[in-house]
C-alpha cells in the first residue's frame, strides 16, 4: 500500500524536535516575565482577551522605538505568554516589545482576529508615548498565522499605516492551500474568508520595508507563498528582502528570534536599527 503524503502544513509532522521547542520556548517566556521590566495584560478592548504585554529596555523610557510582535498557532492555538521571550531581542536593541494577545478559531471567525490585531494597533498608537514609547518609531513582526495578522496592519483600509517595517517569518499569504489541509476538520476557513483575507490579494502601502523569511528546512508551501508574495509586494513599489534562514524550520526560526547570535534574532534586530 502506498503510503499518504504528509500534509505539507501539519507542523509536527515535519518538526520531529516540535513538542521539545514548544516546551522551551514557553519555559524562555517565564523566565522573561520574571526578569524584564513589563507592564502585564494592559487592555486594548473590552474582551478579556484584548490584552497586551509590554517590556521595556532597561534606563530612562523618553520616545524608544516600539515593536509588535504577533504569534502564529494557524490563528486556533498559543497565547501572547508563551511568546514573551521575542522581547529579550527587541528590548536589547533598545525599543519597547508589545507582545499581543487575541481570540483563536474555530470559537471565533478571522474577521474578529484582525479586528483585535488592527485594535491593537491603534491602542499602541493612542497610548504607547504614556509608557515611553515613540509610536511614529512602529514596527512589526509575526511569525506564521502571525505574519499573515501582521500584513493586515499595512494592507488594504490601513493605509497611511504608519509602519516603519515588518519581519514576516514563515507566512502565510495564500488562504486557499489550507482549505485541502488538516486545518479544515479544525477551523474550516471559509471561500469568503480566503477571499477577503489572503494577503496576496490586499493592495498594501509602499511605503513600509519588508523582510520576509521562511526557514531553509520549510516545508516547500512556505517558500513558494514567500516568493509569491515578494513578488506581489515589489509590483506595488514595496522595498523587500528575503532571507532563508540555514538550518531552521518553522518552529526552530521563531524559537531563535529571542536568541542572541541567531540569524533570526540579527533579522529582527537590524529591522529595529540595531
Amino acid at each position: 500500500m502506498r503510503q499518504m503524503a504528509k500534509d505539507p502544513f501539519r507542523i509536527r509532522d515535519h518538526v520531529p524536535e516540535f513538542d521539545d521547542i514548544v516546551a522551551e520556548i514557553v519555559c524562555r517566556s517565564a523566565e522573561t516575565r520574571a526578569t524584564l521590566p513589563m507592564a502585564a495584560d494592559v487592555a486594548y478592548g473590552p474582551d478579556s482577551i484584548e490584552t497586551v504585554d509590554l517590556f521595556f529596555p532597561p534606563g530612562k523610557r523618553d520616545c524608544l522605538p516600539v515593536h509588535m510582535f504577533i504569534h502564529g498557532g494557524y490563528w486556533r492555538m498559543f497565547s501572547k505568554r508563551d511568546y514573551s521571550y521575542v522581547a529579550e531581542t527587541v528590548t536589547n536593541a533598545g525599543a519597547i516589545a508589545v507582545i499581543v494577545d487575541y481570540a483563536l478559531m474555530p470559537a471565533v471567525r478571522m474577521e474578529r482576529i484582525i479586528d483585535q490585531i488592527r485594535r491593537a494597533r491603534r491602542w499602541v498608537a493612542e497610548h504607547v508615548a504614556s509608557y515611553g514609547g515613540n509610536p511614529d518609531q512602529f514596527t512589526v513582526s509575526g511569525h506564521s498565522a502571525g505574519a499573515h495578522l501582521a500584513t493586515t496592519l499595512f494592507g488594504d483600509d490601513s493605509r497611511p499605516s504608519g509602519i516603519k517595517g515588518a519581519l514576516l517569518l514563515g507566512g502565510l499569504y495564500d488562504l486557499r492551500p489550507l482549505q485541502h489541509s488538516f486545518l479544515a476538520a479544525e477551523i474550516a476557513i471559509t471561500d469568503e474568508e480566503v477571499e477577503r483575507f489572503s494577503p496576496m490579494d490586499f493592495r498594501f502601502d509602499p511605503s513600509v520595508s519588508v523582510e520576509l523569511s521562511v526557514g531553509a528546512d520549510e516545508t516547500p508551501p512556505f517558500h513558494s507563498q514567500a516568493g509569491d508574495f515578494a513578488e506581489t509586494l515589489e509590483r506595488q513599489g514595496l522595498a523587500v528582502s528575503r532571507t532563508s534562514l540555514a538550518a531552521a524550520n518553522h518552529m526552530s526560526s521563531v524559537r531563535d528570534l529571542g536568541l542572541a547570535g541567531t540569524q533570526a534574532a540579527a533579522l529582527l534586530a537590524r529591522l529595529l536599527g540595531g
